[in-house]
């Protein structure tokens, strides 16, 4: 780097402490800039050239590699690009010359965090390096978030209010103890397989195994050795002997998602199995009996596939014992602003508090059908959690899909409008449950700002069909 690139010396402020590795090939370089490091509470190792370096981070995982783009033998560029291979969870900052920053945009461009330009200054190197570690902090929270998600009870992860969803709620509970076959419909992202493990928790079967296929992951080829098992020797590839789902889930419940995508063949073969109880592998004449609940699920019309062929009608019956149908998020009434709301919560985990939603951020959520359901929601809040960094979330940190959504308008059909006391009613609706969103169901503040009493509040919430519960409890899809 050469001794020039040290500006003065200042006071840092404290970032939180990383695993730094950093790359030069003149010693008292590293030694300045460890030595700053290091006063910041960080761990830091030298390495004089880009070899040396990539040695000691393939045996050790570092946080950060601050490297120099000008190294004997292995460049930064070259290091860089062998550290995305060998250990991708590792930060890079380049320090690079004027003459070389298109050098450094480029790699900038290949997932390298930052650069640095000669001569540098070392409060700027610790101002990047805050930033990362702040960072690193949201995607641990992040996927501590999703672990504690996957750990909660399942049907304390179905979370909503609306009438729409206290139905399906109502006939899990209803169905779930017995062992009748359920077709699980719904648009994709609305939570088919939350469902299904719903069932399955509620029935007799819970504490057995639990598994599920999609059956649109595999080729005709290879779904019924999936299903069904093989023998070895059964067909080209198959180099070992493989039981298949349904033995795997003997005693307890099988998934079938995406049931419709089931060749002609394997439907054949799956009516027999449900008929007889047993499985016969492929390459093998020996009959297993199996003892499954089956739930499947599809985001197709079957009575369609019925109608021109694709779907036999026997099967269709029997997996149709019982069918549950799940709305999707835009027919929700009201569970917009409580599942945000958790979904923010969620991935604000070892934050003092949950950020805030501005209305302008609300305006935008609110206006999008949300054609990805429930899911393309939860992506879109941890989006926007990670990017507000805390702070109140604005329309800039919300997918672009969702910031271009528009705002909702009243239908017109032909001269025909809706009657004033109907769109009245709708923007009263639509007006509440922002506020209940804004507020965070607080009702004494939201009734001050509102301007009416508390009772009054209350009445209006109630004839609106509006959650009144300060935190989000109940049951939907997520």
């Amino acid at each position: 780097m050469g001794l020039d690139i040290l500006d003065a010396y200042p006071t840092f402020g404290s970032s939180r402490m990383l695993k730094i590795l950093v790359v030069d090939d003149e010693p008292d370089i590293c030694s300045l800039i460890s030595d700053a490091l290091v006063d910041e509470g960080h761990e830091v190792t030298c390495a004089a050239d880009g070899s040396l370096a990539l040695t000691l981070a393939c045996a050790s995982t570092f946080d950060v590699v601050v490297a120099d783009m000008r190294l004997p033998g292995l460049d930064g560029l070259a290091l860089f690009r062998r550290l995305r291979e060998e250990s991708p969870t590792t930060d890079m900052i380049l320090i690079t010359g004027n003459a070389a920053v298109s050098d450094a945009v480029a790699v900038l461009k290949e997932g390298a965090f930052d650069y640095l330009t000669k001569p540098i200054r070392l409060d700027e190197l610790v101002i990047q390096l805050n930033r990362i570690a702040s960072f690193r902090a949201l995607r641990r929270d992040v996927v501590e978030a999703r672990a504690e998600l996957k750990r909660a009870p399942v049907l304390e992860q179905l979370i909503g209010h609306s009438p729409e969803m206290l139905a399906v709620v109502k006939r899990i509970e209803t169905v779930a103890h017995c062992d009748a076959a359920v077709l699980i419909l719904g648009e994709s992202g609305t939570g088919k397989e939350l469902v299904a493990h719903a069932l399955h928790e509620g029935s007799e079967r819970r504490g057995k195994p639990f598994v599920a296929v999609n059956c649109a992951a595999f080729p005709d080829t290879l779904i019924e050795a999936e299903l069904f098992g093989h023998e070895r020797g059964a067909f080209t590839g198959a180099t070992h002997r493989r039981e298949g789902r349904f033995k795997a889930a003997h005693g307890g419940t099988l998934f079938l998602d995406e049931v419709a995508e089931l060749s002609t063949a394997a439907q054949a073969k799956l009516l027999r199995v449900l008929q007889e109880g047993t499985v016969e592998p492929l390459g093998s004449n020996v009959s297993i009996q199996v003892d499954v609940r089956i739930i499947s699920a599809t985001h197709q019309s079957l009575k369609a596939r019925v109608a021109t062929g694709q779907f036999r009608e026997d099967l269709y019956y029997r997996i149709n014992t019982i069918d549950l149908s799940i709305p999707p998020l835009r027919s929700r009434s009201g569970d917009l602003a409580v599942l945000a709301r958790l979904f923010i919560k969620r991935f604000s985990a070892g934050r003092p508090s949950a950020p805030e939603m501005s209305w302008q951020a609300w305006n935008a959520l609110s206006a999008y059908s949300f054609p990805g359901n429930v899911r393309e929601l939860m992506h879109a809040m941890e989006h926007a959690v990670l990017l507000s960094r805390g702070g109140t979330i604005d329309l800039e940190h919300l997918p672009i899909s969702v910031r271009g959504g528009r705002a909702p308008q009243i239908e017109i059909q032909g001269t025909q409008m809706a009657p004033l006391g109907v769109a009245l009613k709708e923007f009263e609706r639509d007006y509440l449950v922002r506020a209940v969103s804004h507020f965070s169901g607080k009702r004494i503040q939201m009734a001050e700002s509102l301007g009416i009493s508390r009772k009054n509040l209350w009445e209006k919430l109630r004839t609106h069909g509006i959650d009144q519960t300060d935190e989000p409890t109940g049951l939907t899809a997520a």
